[in-house]
């Protein structure tokens, strides 16, 4: 099948691409998506994200290799697999980063893409329910909503950041991102509000949009120095124009590398035979180490897979099908902060999710506790890691390093995010709420800290960096997005981002896919 436009993965950055290249009625546009249709009861429903995150339904559920910074202990990296991708499966929290990431981007060789610059793009892209103003966007495809049922617990979380000498942030993409506050999210009417949802379904109708679902990519097409489609599940979808791989942080690098495009030390060792010499793919993967605290609680309206528990889903279900309201809209990690580890620094370098529920190894601990949990990462984090091929099999999964705790500046913010989240739950503000600690950190010397941290720490799920966008020999994309080296392809996802964000990266990957968009059709 021909297209002018074939865009490999329909998750966040596809999703929104091959929608925004569509609008024009003269060109045609095939949108690949490994997995489903990314429609289910799980995926819709916010608080099902407990269940989606650790088992491998919607969801490709990659493990690391071992890492020496975490104790040889191999991490868990859920990805979202379906249309929508990781915004059908993750917390739907709505932050963009702290505008002098993006300052920094440009001023390390990428112009374009400094905050006056991408600040319109988020704008473009969003649907802000407290309406628009300089910094948000009103009238956009991502609706961006408040909770509509906060958890008395989350709302007691912000008063004891208050407490514990935090200022209180209602908006955390506004002037200021440094404080305690509560979430937006992206959802509408109570329902996740995924790029699929955002983009896709406003798109259904279009003759020249074409989605194929569960096409499995294998390899792209390249012929000489030129890229000519991607061969699929499906069989080859050839592109007139150009070809854009949007399939993410683990999957860009790894199906750029079966096809030839990559380092010639990393090809030659599974017979693939070298298309064009490309030093930094898969270098450069970052990601936010993150620590989770627990706390029992005898309070009402938790989650825990406990009688109580789970008689407070069974009871939220009608309110949820009636209201779109209650518990199950819940999208768990309600509140949050971004803190300071040091009063002086010009942005805040740490950041906390509050979860109504006491999470462990990712969901995926089923010991039957009730109570609360807060997350603690560390925001720009000095490890580097690598995405390389474990085979030639386009069926099997890459091998993920991210170098948790690699730099040991990295494990020493983390314990003083631990400490500093530690003051934060022992305030008075979550006094009814607050029971046993589960883990041992209360009470515990840095030693034993640091010794917890290495035992317990993973990801927040927020790997980005492995195509690097710039200027120089190790950088795979410009900062148009075309890979270098090879005409009529680019990258447009998460794994351009020079540097990782500080904050969640869902909006981010949109906002690099409606500027891809912008890039394409502006040439």
């Amino acid at each position: 099948m021909d297209f002018d436009y074939v865009v490999v993965g329909g998750g966040s950055a596809g999703c929104a691409l091959a929608a925004r290249l569509s609008e024009n009625p003269a060109v045609s546009v095939c949108l690949a998506e490994a997995g489903g249709e990314g429609r289910s009861f799980l995926i819709d429903t916010p608080v099902m994200l407990a269940v989606t995150v650790p088992r491998r339904l919607h969801n490709w559920a990659f493990e690391t290799v071992p890492q020496p910074g975490l104790g040889g202990r191999k991490g868990y990296q859920p990805r979202g697999k379906g249309l929508g991708g990781s915004s059908a499966i993750n917390a739907m929290v709505y932050i963009r980063g702290h505008a002098q990431d993006y300052d920094d981007w440009a001023a390390a060789g990428n112009r374009g893409w400094a905050w006056r610059d991408v600040l319109p793009i988020f704008k473009r892209s969003e649907h802000n329910e407290r309406g628009g103003d300089a910094l948000h966007g009103s009238g956009g495809p991502l609706n961006v909503a408040d909770l509509r049922s906060p958890n008395p617990s989350a709302i007691a979380f912000v008063d004891a950041g208050v407490q514990a000498g935090n200022p209180r942030n209602p908006d955390f993409n506004g002037a200021s991102q440094h404080g305690v506050g509560l979430y937006q999210v992206t959802q509408k009417n109570g329902r996740r509000w995924s790029a699929a949802r955002a983009y896709l379904d406003p798109a259904a109708g279009r003759p020249n949009l074409t989605v194929v679902t569960r096409a499995h990519a294998l390899r792209l097409i390249v012929e000489g120095k030129a890229c000519l489609g991607v061969e699929t599940t499906h069989g080859a979808l050839h592109a007139r124009r150009e070809t854009i791989v949007c399939a993410g942080s683990f999957g860009s690098p790894q199906l750029l590398l079966l096809s030839g495009i990559g380092p010639r030390g990393e090809l030659e060792p599974h017979g693939i035979a070298l298309r064009h010499e490309l030093p930094g793919v898969g270098r450069n993967l970052q990601d936010h180490p993150d620590y989770v605290i627990g706390y029992l609680s005898n309070a009402p309206g938790l989650l825990g897979l406990t009688v109580r528990g789970l008689t407070n889903l069974a009871k939220g279900y009608v309110e949820y099908r009636r209201t779109g309201s209650g518990i199950l809209s819940s999208n768990i990690a309600e509140a949050g902060a971004f803190l300071k580890s040091d009063a002086q620094l010009e942005r805040p370098d740490l950041q906390l999710h509050y979860t109504i529920g006491l999470v462990a190894d990712h969901g995926r601990d089923r010991t039957p506790r009730y109570g609360f949990s807060c997350h603690v990462c560390v925001l720009r984090p000095k490890s580097r890691g690598r995405v390389r091929l474990a085979s030639p099999d386009p069926f099997a999964a890459p091998r993920i390093d991210p170098a948790f705790l690699a730099v040991e500046e990295d494990a020493r913010l983390l314990l003083r995010g631990v400490k500093m989240t530690l003051e934060i739950l022992g305030q008075r503000a979550l006094a009814p709420f607050r029971g046993a600690n589960v883990f041992g950190e209360e009470g515990a010397s840095d030693t034993t800290l640091a010794a917890l941290i290495r035992d317990r720490a993973d990801t927040l799920y927020h790997p980005v960096g492995t195509c690097r966008m710039g200027t120089d020999e190790w950088a795979v994309v410009d900062p148009e997005l075309r890979v270098r080296g090879i005409e009529r392809l680019r990258v447009a996802d998460a794994s351009i981002m020079p540097a990782l964000i500080g904050g969640n990266t869902n909006a981010p990957t949109i906002m690099i896919a409606e500027k891809a968009a912008e890039l394409i059709c502006n040439r």
